[in-house]
């Protein structure tokens, strides 16, 4: 019995050891994150159909700089190689056409119209220029068809010059080890959630398991951790938070309750469809 316990205390030391090299964020860029926590972020910008301002749109951004809300937004590659402001990968739910937004070009996009708006598909760098500084920004990178690298590049390229406050996210591991080794002063955060529990019927359970529990920031090693609100409580990430000091972004919040909850416990707040 006495052999079997330690062989157990062992396999268990071994097991969280191993745990914790996988899912270690980085440490060192904690006071700029800072700068980015101090804001709440409007959830494809500050957008109120009811009011004419469909998501995602430069009015939806406007409207988000005017109430000092920091902006989070969603970049996709086009065909042509620019950087479109939208969140799905076709057009169908915010433009009513069937279309995918890598196979046409920025020109082609512009044909549609927003929510039946007159709003338009930005480019990411119609909204730097709006922006401008005045808030940060969390940049969601979206990348379809392994066009990461690709998708990448462009980002750093249009971003290289911009002197306002940002950081960049995914949920694909691959986005961030780009920029660990490419732009590793620029802040990166890793989007994840329970996938199989909010619908993804495709993924393999380990899969799951994996992107979940963050086992991937061995090689992105992020600043912050980005959680589905329903899923704040996952034990890696009050691991993280409490071992690394990693910061926790939540989105998307949409109600004052949570809001309240999210804020108190020092994480970043992404909102929707409320004033906070």
């Amino acid at each position: 019995m006495y052999k079997f316990m330690i062989g157990m205390i062992g396999a268990g030391t071994l097991v969280v050891g191993a745990w914790l090299i996988l899912t270690k964020t980085r440490i060192t860029h904690q006071e700029k994150m800072k700068q980015l926590i101090a804001y709440d972020y409007a959830h494809r910008g500050l957008h109120d159909l009811s009011m004419g301002v469909p998501e995602n749109s430069m009015a939806a951004f406007a409207r988000a700089v005017q109430h000092g809300y920091g902006i989070e937004l969603d970049v996709h590659l086009t065909r042509d190689g620019r950087l479109a402001v939208i969140h799905d990968a076709t057009l169908n739910r915010v433009c009513g056409v069937n279309g995918v937004v890598e196979k046409l070009t920025f020109r082609e996009l512009q044909q549609y119209e927003l929510c039946g708006t007159t709003e338009k598909i930005p480019e990411l760098k119609q909204v730097l220029d709006l922006v401008a500084g005045a808030v940060p920004l969390i940049i969601e990178i979206k990348p379809e068809h392994e066009n990461e690298g690709v998708l990448c590049e462009r980002i750093s390229e249009v971003l290289e010059h911009y002197t306002g406050k940002f950081c960049l996210e995914s949920f694909d591991p691959r986005v961030l080890f780009w920029f660990r080794r490419h732009r590793p002063d620029w802040l990166r955060g890793q989007l994840t959630e329970y996938f199989a529990r909010h619908g993804n019927k495709t993924i393999h359970p380990a899969a799951d398991f994996v992107l979940h529990h963050v086992m991937f920031n061995l090689f992105t090693r992020p600043d912050f951790l980005a959680y589905n609100t329903k899923d704040r409580r996952c034990l890696t990430l009050r691991m993280c938070r409490k071992l690394f000091h990693a910061a926790e972004a939540d989105w998307t919040i949409r109600d004052r309750e949570q809001f309240d909850l999210v804020k108190a416990d020092g994480a970043m707040t992404i909102f929707e469809n409320f004033l906070p």
